[in-house]
């Protein structure tokens, strides 16, 4: 009869590590982390700052924008629950912040310093992944909003950023773009004037497109004025 051998300790099967929650690391703070509360028009960091930290929004909404040498302000985005912002600090050639984050809501953000979270994406492959798939996702958004720009009409663009804020395809139904995310602020993000994004509002609601009840609401048909040429 054959005796069973028993495995040295070294080569038994090991006992599963311990499970990292990417959700529950973006959701509370720690070492390194640190949860903080803005009021609109409350910045969380601005251009020339030193680049520290990557910042995760916990709940409300930022506008980030960029300031000219000559004095213009402009708005590249407007970001919410869910998004990074600061990321740009993990690479070695951006010493600082090159735009302003500001809150446009009340908010809620995770602030992650740099170092931490550089361990952490190297240590734990489920917050890496996350992370990356955002990188990509935002990278192929700007690409597109960079094709948006060259190619298409103000009109299209316009109702493009529509369907960004109100997060089409991330829900099951609209949401509602708060009303300080005002025409000035679209007029910028779109690259055309104030009464030209006034006139295609106007259009839009008279078309069904959007309405107006206590804040701005998109309705997914508006996708009608991005796919037809």
């Amino acid at each position: 009869m054959v005796s069973r051998r028993r495995l040295p300790a070294q080569r038994r099967t090991q006992k599963p590590t311990r499970d990292f929650d990417p959700q529950a690391f973006l959701a509370s703070a720690g070492i390194g982390r640190t949860v903080r509360s803005y009021m609109p028009k409350q910045a969380i960091f601005s251009q020339g700052e030193r680049a520290e930290a990557v910042f995760y929004i916990q709940e409300g909404r930022v506008r980030l924008s960029v300031l000219s040498k000559q004095g213009k302000e402009a708005t590249i985005a407007l970001l919410g629950n869910g998004d990074f912002l600061g990321e740009g600090c993990l690479a070695s050639d951006q010493p600082i912040c090159l735009a302003t984050a500001t809150a446009i809501t009340d908010c809620s953000i995770l602030r992650i310093e740099k170092k931490r979270m550089m361990r952490t994406l190297h240590e734990e492959h489920e917050l890496s992944d996350l992370f990356v798939a955002y990188v990509v996702e935002r990278h192929n958004r700007t690409q597109a909003d960079l094709v948006d720009q060259l190619f298409n009409s103000s009109e299209k663009r316009l109702a493009r950023a529509l369907l960004i804020l109100s997060r089409f395809g991330k829900e099951d139904k609209p949401e509602t773009v708060l009303p300080s995310v005002n025409q000035e602020t679209l007029a910028e993000m779109v690259g055309t004037t104030r009464s030209r994004v006034n006139f295609f509002m106007n259009k839009f609601r008279k078309l069904g497109f959007i309405k107006y009840n206590g804040g701005l609401q998109v309705h997914s048909s508006l996708l009608s004025v991005v796919l037809h040429e």
